[in-house]
């Protein structure tokens, strides 16, 4: 295990269901099931993404991401769906469950959330 705590694993996912080939085809597999076989592999986080709120500017899936923290030893980064300061204040006060991050992208293009107050605002956290 050469790379093990190095390797950071995309997790993308629709009703808990893991997504593949661009999104394209919804497996049976659950996220779940991959993340626990993800920990004896020696991945260092995951980044999960809600597929159906990926770049929608929707709202972060709060409670599925919380939800795949508490079922892995592995930290979580939120992806998918964030859209202001309310999604990065709500992920922030679940980081206890293993939250350890969030990726966002088209909120900083479109303005909806300023990149700089969000960082402050989880520096002051």
């Amino acid at each position: 295990r050469e790379f093990a705590g190095k390797i950071i694993v995309g997790l993308d996912a629709n009703d808990g269901l893991v997504a593949i080939d661009g999104w394209a085809t919804k497996t049976d597999k659950r996220a779940s099931e991959l993340v626990k076989s993800f920990e004896q592999d020696g991945v260092s986080a995951i980044v999960y993404t809600d597929i159906a709120r990926d770049g929608m500017l929707q709202g972060v899936n709060v409670s599925a991401t919380v939800s795949l923290a508490q079922q892995s030893a592995i930290p979580i980064i939120a992806s998918g769906g964030i859209t202001n300061m309310d999604d990065i204040s709500a992920l922030l006060k679940q980081a206890h469950h293993g939250i350890s991050g969030a990726i966002t992208g088209r909120a900083i293009y479109e303005g909806t959330l300023d990149f700089s107050k969000a960082q402050q605002f989880c520096d002051a956290s």
